[in-house]
Parts: structure tokens; C-alpha cells; sequence
């Protein structure tokens, strides 16, 4: 039905579907010592500047998951990765979009860092306020709620990594 740079979209009549088809996408919990480092950034499809976790599209032939969320963490906020480890995954939105969006905690390289990409404001948030604001709702993005919330878990109980990634 449709093909576009990004994604495509087919349509499945005979269940009267319509299924968006995207190449994934990696998110990364980015941990400046205690610190949450957030990305504030405007989101057309609905029309809000929201608060994220730095993330980005899996666009980059033959990046893996793990060297896509370490190079949306340095393009988004301008900080390098000191170690990253996976959470998990999800689906994005499985009534109607095949995205999935690989998950990872960052700690990133101590220092500065260079300018984030242009339009986006980075925001230093505690960890415990960043699970606070998720579980209160003032975090919508649903990617950086299930990261936050599984940031939380991994370090409070210091549980293993998922299984199979």
C-alpha cells in the first residue's frame, strides 16, 4: 500500500488490517552515575515536546543493537558510553506496527561530552525521580517507562540479564 524511506505499510483485507512494518529501533537507560540523562524533543505524530530516553532507529546496515543504542546515546546527548548491558525488548505497538525496540542501560564515560543533535534538550534527572515520574504517569513514552522500570528492577534486586537478549 504504501513504501516510504522508513517504514511501510500493508494492507491485509481479508482481516481489515493495516500493519506498519519498521526496521526496530534500540533505547538506552543512559546512567551518569545516579543520574538519568533524558532527551526532551518534539514529537510530531502527536504533537507534544516529550521526555525520552535516548533512542533512535535501526537504520545503520549491519549495526548491532547494542552499537546502535551506544551511537543514538552519543548523537542525543553528546556523551559516549562507558558500558551498556541489555534489558530486554519490546514491541513498540503490536496492534498494528511490527517495531521492536531493543533496550539497554549505559553508564556512560565520565566528562562533558559534546552538543546533542540540534532540537533536542538534554535533561539530568535523579534515577529515583525518573521511577517516580513513570510510575506517576509524567513520563509517556512508553519505551522510556519500560526502560526506567527495568533500570530500577536490575538494580535494585541486581537480577541477571534476560534470557537470549
Amino acid at each position: 500500500m504504501f513504501g516510504g524511506r522508513l517504514i511501510s505499510v500493508e494492507v491485509w483485507p481479508e482481516r481489515e488490517r493495516e500493519i506498519v512494518r519498521h526496521p526496530g529501533s534500540c533505547a538506552a537507560v543512559a546512567l551518569d552515575g545516579t543520574d538519568v540523562l533524558m532527551v526532551r524533543q518534539r514529537r510530531d505524530a502527536v504533537d507534544e515536546r516529550l521526555l525520552e530516553i535516548p533512542a533512535g532507529t535501526r537504520d545503520v546496515a549491519g549495526e548491532d543493537a547494542s552499537d546502535c543504542a551506544m551511537r543514538e546515546v552519543l548523537e542525543e546527548t553528546g556523551r559516549r558510553v562507558a558500558s551498556i548491558e541489555a534489558l530486554g525488548w519490546i514491541y513498540a505497538s503490536p496492534g498494528f506496527l511490527d517495531e521492536r525496540v531493543d533496550l539497554f542501560l549505559a553508564d556512560l564515560e565520565p566528562g562533558e561530552g559534546a552538543d546533542p543533535e540540534e532540537g533536542i534538550e538534554v535533561i539530568r534527572i535523579p534515577l529515583a525521580e525518573a521511577i517516580v515520574m513513570a510510575t506517576r504517569g509524567e513520563i509517556r513514552d512508553a519505551k522510556s517507562v519500560v526502560g526506567i522500570l527495568l533500570t530500577a528492577a536490575r538494580r535494585s534486586t541486581s537480577a541477571p540479564g534476560p534470557p537470549g537478549g
